[in-house]
């Protein structure tokens, strides 16, 4: 994992960076719910980075699939990581669940939604700031 002052890179593929976002707080709830997981879980996790970030696609719905118009999610066990795509070649992960019924409920995409936009307008304010 790479860190940098305003990125945190979960990995580096051919075709995608996978990273987590941040909130305005700074506080980085993908991360923060990653490090949560047993290591099995963190393992399979890694391994589908790995997969998208290298090949640009991961096949298995059930491990990778569109859940919201906007938002994916890795996808291992009852763990959740919902995550959107940047037009820079970049998948950003904005924070992680646990699935307790057959529905993603609404709250978690509308966290999502905040997220990403608090993401965004660090990232905004950080190129202007260089």
């Amino acid at each position: 994992m790479c860190e940098s002052a305003d990125r945190i890179i979960a990995y580096r593929g051919g075709r995608f960076t996978i990273e987590y976002a941040r909130e305005s707080n700074r506080d980085v709830p993908g991360l923060d719910f990653f490090k949560s997981l047993e290591p099995r879980w963190q393992a399979r996790f890694v391994n589908l980075y790995k997969r998208l970030g290298d090949f640009g696609q991961i096949q298995n719905r059930e491990m990778f699939r569109k859940e919201s118009e906007g938002f994916w999610a890795f996808k291992a066990f009852q763990a959740r990581l919902l995550c959107y795509f940047r037009p820079d070649q970049r998948v950003v992960i904005t924070h992680g669940f646990s699935k307790k019924g057959d529905a993603i409920r609404r709250q978690e995409f509308e966290r999502a939604a905040r997220i990403k936009q608090e993401y965004e307008e660090f990232l905004a304010g950080f190129r202007l700031r260089k």
